[in-house]
C-alpha cells in the first residue's frame, strides 16, 4: 500500500484520526496526575500509590514497546492497530468500573501494555502511506495530539470528575475511543505491503536488540534519555495533589492551571524547535536543562499564591521542563546508524516509558502526607529533579552522533 492508493481528502482524514487515537492514549495517561487528589480521597490512599499506577503505567508501555518489535511487522496494520485499540478501550472501561484501588492498579497497567503499542503503530502506519518527502508534516498532525489533550482532554476530564466523580474521565474516553475504532474501521485502508518483505526470524530479534546496546554512543543517549524523563516524573504528577493539598486550591481551579501549561507549550514548542535546527540540538538541550533547574525549584516551593500567579509558575514550568525534550529527541535521532535508526528508536521510546515509571516512582517514594491533607517533601524532589538536571547539563556533552563518531 502505498501514499498514490489514498486521495488527498481520504489521507487527511486518516492522519487526523491517528492524531485522535494518539490524544487517547496520550489524555489517559496524563489525566491520572490532575486526579490524584480525587483518587487519594476515593479510595484512602496516599501520594505514593497514585504515583505506583502511574509508573506501573509507564513500566508496561515501556515492555510492550519493546516487546512490539517481534510482532509489529507480522500483521496488517490495520487489523493490529484496531485489535490494540480495542483492548486499549477496554483497558479504560476497566478503569472507570474499578471497585478499588487494586483493580485499578491493575487496570492502569493493562492500559499500558495496549497503549504502549498504539505510537509505533502511529508511526509505521505514515511511513507505509505517506511518501518520504510529506512525512514530516504527517508527523506534525499526529503529534498535535499532544497539545489537545493538554489544552483540551486533561481539563475536560478535571471538570468532569469535579463534577461527575474521577471515574468520568474514563468513561467519556471510552466513549470516545469506541466512536474512533468505529472510523478506524472505514478510513484506515487494509496495510499488507510490508508482509511481502521476509520478517526477521524471531531466534534473530532479541539478538538485534541487544546489538543495540553493545555501542557506548547507544548506552550513553539511552542513559541520558532515560534520566531526562526520570527527572520530569520526581515533579509532574505530584503538581495537582500539591496545588491542592499545599495551597488549597479547589480540584476544578486546577483545570486552569493544566490549560496555561498546554497552551504555553503549543506556542513554544515549534519556537524552542527552530532555535535547536539554528543553534545545534545538543547546544539548545543544555541550555533548556539548565534553565528549567529555576521553574523546577519555584514549582516545589511555592508559598501561597493566587491562581493566576500558580498558572503563570505552571506555565514556565512546562515551556523548560517539557520543552528540552524536544531538542533531545531530535538528537537522538543523529546517534544510530541509518540502518539502525527504526530499532534504536524503539528501544529509546521504551526506556523513556521505564524513565517515566522510575521517576514516578522514587517521586512518590519521597512524599508525605499529613493528617490535614498536606503534602511535605515535595521540595526533596525539586532538589533531586534539579541535581539530576545538572547532570545532564555534563551527559549531553558526551553524547555523541553517528557522523561525529
Amino acid at each position: 500500500m502505498t501514499a498514490a492508493v489514498l486521495s488527498p481528502a481520504r489521507e487527511r482524514i486518516m492522519l487526523w484520526l491517528l492524531a485522535l487515537t494518539q490524544f487517547t492514549v496520550i489524555m489517559d495517561f496524563m489525566v491520572m496526575m490532575p486526579l490524584a487528589p480525587q483518587l487519594m480521597q476515593a479510595f484512602q490512599i496516599g501520594p505514593a500509590a497514585v504515583s505506583g499506577a502511574v509508573s506501573a503505567y509507564a513500566w508496561c508501555a515501556g515492555l510492550s514497546g519493546l516487546l512490539a518489535a517481534t510482532y509489529i511487522d507480522r500483521f496488517d496494520r490495520k487489523r493490529l492497530l484496531l485489535a490494540m485499540f480495542g483492548l486499549f478501550t477496554v483497558s479504560n472501561l476497566a478503569c472507570a468500573l474499578a471497585p478499588n484501588f487494586h483493580v485499578l492498579l491493575w487496570s492502569r497497567a493493562f492500559a499500558g501494555l495496549t497503549g504502549g503499542v498504539l505510537g509505533a503503530m502511529t508511526m509505521a502506519i505514515i511511513g507505509d502511506v505517506i511518501p518520504a518527502e510529506r512525512r514530516g508534516a504527517a508527523t506534525g498532525i499526529v503529534m498535535t495530539s499532544f497539545a489537545i489533550a493538554a489544552i483540551a482532554g486533561v481539563p475536560i476530564g478535571v471538570v468532569m470528575a469535579a463534577h461527575y466523580g474521577w471515574a468520568s474521565p474514563f468513561f467519556m474516553l471510552v466513549i470516545l475511543s469506541l466512536l474512533i475504532w468505529l472510523a478506524g474501521m472505514r478510513v484506515l485502508p487494509s496495510l499488507t505491503a510490508h508482509l511481502a518483505n521476509e520478517p526477521t526470524p524471531l531466534r534473530q530479534v532479541l539478538p538485534n536488540l541487544l546489538a543495540l546496546f553493545r555501542e557506548r554512543r547507544h548506552l550513553a543517549a539511552f542513559g541520558l534519555s532515560v534520566v531526562n524523563m526520570a527527572a520530569g516524573m520526581l515533579l509532574i504528577p505530584f503538581v495537582s495533589p500539591v496545588l491542592v493539598g499545599n495551597q488549597g486550591l479547589a480540584p476544578a481551579d486546577v483545570t486552569w492551571v493544566y490549560l496555561a501549561g498546554g497552551c504555553a507549550t503549543l506556542v513554544s514548542a515549534r519556537l524552542v524547535g527552530r532555535w535547536a535546527d539554528r543553534a545545534g540540538k545538543q547546544q539548545v538541550y543544555r541550555w533548556l536543562a539548565l534553565l528549567s533547574i529555576v521553574p523546577m525549584l519555584l514549582i516545589t516551593h511555592l508559598p501561597p499564591l493566587p491562581l493566576p500567579l500558580l498558572m503563570l509558575a505552571f506555565a514556565l514550568f512546562m515551556i523548560l521542563v517539557s520543552g528540552r525534550t524536544i531538542p533531545l529527541q531530535a538528537l537522538l535521532t543523529t546517534i544510530p546508524a541509518p540502518q539502525q535508526r527504526g530499532a534504536f528508536l524503539s528501544a529509546n521510546a521504551a526506556l523513556q516509558s521505564v524513565g517515566n515509571g522510575l521517576g514516578a516512582w522514587l517521586g512518590g517514594l519521597l512524599l508525605h502526607t499529613d493528617a490535614a491533607g498536606h503534602i511535605s517533601g515535595y521540595g526533596v524532589n525539586g532538589y533531586l529533579a534539579a541535581g539530576l538536571s545538572l547532570l545532564m547539563v555534563w551527559w549531553a556533552s558526551r553524547v555523541r552522533s553517528v557522523a561525529a563518531a
